[in-house]
Order: structure tokens, then sequence, then C-alpha cells
């Protein structure tokens, strides 16, 4: 089963890529987006400030706030995916379980 990135994950990866200040092409490539779905983010994340275009080096970089949330969706992130562990832990022992009353 496909992995899908959700709207977070995609802007998280545009900034970690940022983080190191990048051109359009750069992030592209290393977020794993099309230009049309870079262009889309690329606005929204500049609007939200969370990224600057810096005009003398032509390229993007991170804001503070865009720092601020990278640092919350790692926090988030990290919980995530503990919490789906524990959920499909849970679910294993539900099977367990359920062998136990299965009738053949």
């Amino acid at each position: 089963m496909k992995n899908y990135r959700g709207k977070l994950d995609i802007i998280a990866d545009i900034l970690q890529v940022v983080s190191q200040k990048a051109k359009k092409t750069h992030i592209m490539h290393k977020a794993n987006l099309s230009y049309t779905v870079l262009k889309k983010y690329l606005e929204e994340v500049t609007d939200d400030s969370l990224v600057s275009f810096n005009t003398a080096d032509h390229c993007y970089v991170l804001t503070q706030r865009g720092q601020d949330f990278l640092e919350a969706y790692k926090d988030y992130d990290k919980t995530n995916k503990r919490m789906k562990k524990r959920f499909k832990d849970v679910d294993s022992k539900k099977k367990n379980l359920e062998n136990f009353c299965s009738t053949k």
C-alpha cells in the first residue's frame, strides 16, 4: 500500500529543504514534487510567512516562523508515528483474541 503525503507532510518537506537555502528546482527535486504542486505550495508557505524569497541570492530561505513550524511538525510526527505503532499493536492483540473465538 502506498503511503501518500498529506499537506502538512509536503509543507514540512519543503521547509526542510529550504532550511539550507534553495532554489525552486532544488526544492522540487529534494521534496519530490511536480512543478505544479511546488508552485502551489511555495505560494502558500510564502504567504504564510514560513519562507521568504531572498532576491540577492535568488533563493528561498526559512523564516523564524518556518523554523517554529518545523519544530512543531517534528514533535507531531514523532507522536503520530508512536500512536500508529500503538494502534497497530492493539489491533494485533485484538486479532489474537479473535483467533481464540473463531470456529473452524
